[in-house]
């Protein structure tokens, strides 16, 4: 089941990507944030009326997703960045897909242009690229050991979604950028 997040998931929010920061190379960070940082994280996404989601097994908590503005400058209020992060012990269940397929609905929506991902450590995170590209994702470009994390250089995989390749204008009048970036 998919649901939008609320403030009593950040508990289980922030103990997810506690255990990525420390364990994994999803993030860059190097210290787990605290539940109050990631409260007000939740919260700047939120004031940009974007979705942040909560995906539930058998009405246990196994990921979540959210999207944040792509960049502060207002030509790019047309475009979001998508992170996702799933429980391991719920990873290749579908839950990164359906969590990802969400986003990708709100996205469009919203009347939004592009979705981007930047996928971290590019040499072990081959599922998320394979389904980032099955669901329309392409290529557009590699971030070559950008990132120094458990003593080895990181590459970042960047990908986009084109939610509206026939290049109309837009019909919607983007995110309001200026309540700052998540």
């Amino acid at each position: 089941m998919i649901r939008d997040a609320s403030i009593a998931d950040l508990p289980a929010v922030a103990a997810l990507y506690g255990r990525e920061v420390v364990g994994g190379t999803a993030s860059f960070e190097m210290d787990p944030p605290s539940l109050a940082e990631m409260t007000r994280r939740f919260e700047a996404v939120r004031r940009h009326d974007l979705p942040w989601l909560v995906a539930e097994i058998d009405g246990t908590f196994a990921g979540y997703a959210y999207l944040s503005p792509f960049r502060p400058r207002p030509a790019y209020r047309y475009g979001v960045e998508g992170s996702i992060y799933v429980d391991d012990a719920e990873r290749g269940r579908g839950v990164g897909r359906a969590l990802l397929t969400a986003l990708i609905e709100r996205a469009r929506a919203m009347g939004l242009r592009h979705i981007m991902g930047a996928i971290s450590d590019s040499t072990t995170s081959e599922a998320s690229i394979s389904l980032h590209h099955a669901l329309g994702f392409r290529d557009a470009g590699v971030y070559r050991q950008v990132g120094w994390k458990f003593d080895r250089w990181l590459d970042v995989t960047l990908v986009q979604l084109d939610l509206s390749p026939d290049g109309h204008p837009p019909r919607t009048p983007g995110l309001d950028l200026t309540g700052g970036l998540a």
